[in-house]
């Protein structure tokens, strides 16, 4: 077989370390922005968090922020040592601490120095693991009584079969525990607090409460003969067959009901977050209405006072006022200028993320300024991340990322980003309109229907194209199941 040889041209795109690294941390809220900055900061030396600067300060970003091809190896050969150019590492100035951070003396509530909140609270296994605390129990009991609130999911259910439990015993603890002896504690911690708490599933969860408040009057024994006989029909509104089943009016029914839906079908969602980041929204911008004029604040936490270490920069001034420069002193000065380049990269990687942050916003606020005047999403534009990219020159990839995981706090409320995209649908006049309006007209159709006569989904259709939505049913029905909408017969009350 002959060899032969052919020339290719490929268009590659490689992206520099910067790059990596703006893309990374455009996807950080800011609620997870400080826990990043304080990685960085332990990882390399070379950066520090000062204290707030002043005004005075703060200069327009300069163009040595901006290389970011050069490269430093940690080995050479003699000559590269020979020709190391550290003059742009010790000259003096500012321009390294956080020049770009912006301050808005407008509101100075949103002050740096602001503490994000979090609640310090008890987790819902804290709760049961102090019941269990105050039970008269020999060290195998407790340890099986362990095991079982261990098993409790945070929603306060036992998932867990007592057999999976008893296997746990005997291959984790050694304890070789029979299936009567793990029913029984789990009895036991059915009594603790939040009531409802242990159960296998919902209705032992509502019937369990429900066993707490007998003495409550004949509804609740009724709601516990329901909930009992007839849970399948109660699940699917088949009032019919309960109240010929029992005997019972609409009256008597419908207190029955009133009982059964104050239960908590999630007895541990109430105590406790076990993830904090979850509990709190930090919003990654502020929206005011002045006088009827809209204006930006990004939190002050995206700006952190970041800046080159004083100590790397005196390392390299006595390197240049040495005579005496040895090959390992020259390899030291290698690693400085790796570290200080490493710093001014995510300085600068800071700097682009508050840029691109606020070119996002400021473009979505442009575009949907009417929702943000007045807080009605029936005024929402239809607006896909295409067409934010295409107005700020962004990356259709970068604006998700941003979209994604930021969040705006308005006088109307906190949104995510991503709530103001969404795709168009046209009316009969031909005009565009956000598929969010029709969503919110959708809701509002439901919110006022007669509850004993709820609005099936061809109705639904019908009244959106009486006000001149183009929409077929198989839509109306995704909608209403993207607004967590029941069915029709699942909506129906008494």
């Amino acid at each position: 077989m002959a060899l032969g040889q052919s020339l290719q041209q490929k268009l590659l795109q490689k992206l520099s370390p910067q790059q990596i690294q703006l893309m990374k941390l455009l996807q950080v809220p800011t609620a997870n922005l400080e826990e990043r900055i304080k990685e960085e900061l332990e990882e390399n030396p070379a950066l520090e968090q000062g204290d707030e600067m002043d005004d005075d300060n703060f200069e327009e970003p300069r163009d040595e922020f901006e290389s970011t091809e050069e490269e430093f190896e940690s080995e050479g050969s003699e000559e590269e040592y020979d020709n190391i150019d550290i003059s742009e590492y010790v000259s003096e100035g500012d321009d390294d601490i956080g020049d770009y951070r912006l301050r808005d003396d407008n509101y100075p509530e949103l002050d740096d120095k602001q503490v994000t909140p979090f609640k310090i609270e008890s987790s819902l296994h804290d709760m049961l693991a102090d019941q269990l605390g105050m039970l008269t129990l020999d060290d195998r009991k407790r340890k099986i009584a362990e095991q079982i609130v261990g098993s409790i999911d945070d929603d306060g259910y036992l998932r867990r079969e007592s057999a999976s439990i008893q296997d746990d015993l005997a291959f984790r603890q050694n304890i070789d525990a029979t299936e009567e002896e793990i029913e029984e504690l789990i009895l036991l911690i059915q009594h603790f607090d939040p009531a409802g708490v242990a159960a296998r599933n919902l209705q032992e969860c509502l019937l369990l409460q429900l066993e707490r408040k007998k003495n409550e009057g004949s509804a609740v024994h009724g709601a516990i003969e329901i909930l009992s006989n007839y849970f399948d029909e109660f699940t699917k509104k088949h009032y019919d067959k309960i109240q010929r089943g029992l005997n019972i009016d609409d009256e008597e029914l419908k207190l029955i009901i009133q009982q059964i839906i104050r239960l908590s079908p999630k007895p541990g969602g109430n105590v406790g977050e076990v993830n904090k980041a979850e509990s709190y929204v930090v919003p990654d911008f502020f929206i005011y209405n002045t006088g009827g004029k809209l204006e930006i604040t990004l939190n002050s936490k995206n700006a952190p006072d970041l800046r080159i270490s004083e100590g790397y920069r005196d390392m390299l001034k006595e390197y240049d006022r040495g005579t005496k420069k040895d090959k390992r002193q020259k390899e030291a000065v290698m690693f400085i200028k790796q570290k200080i380049d490493a710093a001014k990269w995510f300085i600068d990687a800071i700097k682009q993320r508050q840029q691109t942050l606020m070119m996002t916003m400021q473009t979505i606020l442009d575009y949907q300024y009417e929702f943000f005047l007045t807080g009605d999403e029936t005024t929402m534009r239809p607006m896909i991340l295409k067409d934010i990219a295409e107005r700020t020159g962004l990356d259709i990839s970068t604006v998700s990322r941003v979209a994604n995981s930021k969040f705006v706090q308005t006088e109307f409320g906190t949104y995510r980003l991503k709530f103001f995209f969404s795709e168009s649908l046209s009316t009969d006049s031909g005009e565009e309109v956000s598929t969010r309006e029709v969503k919110k007209i959708l809701s509002n159709l439901v919110e006022g229907e007669h509850k004993r006569k709820p609005l099936s989904d061809e109705r639904l259709t019908e009244l959106l194209q009486e006000k001149g939505y183009n929409i077929a049913r198989r839509t109306v029905a995704k909608y209403r199941e993207q607004l967590n909408i029941p069915v029709a017969r699942l909506r129906k009350e008494l």
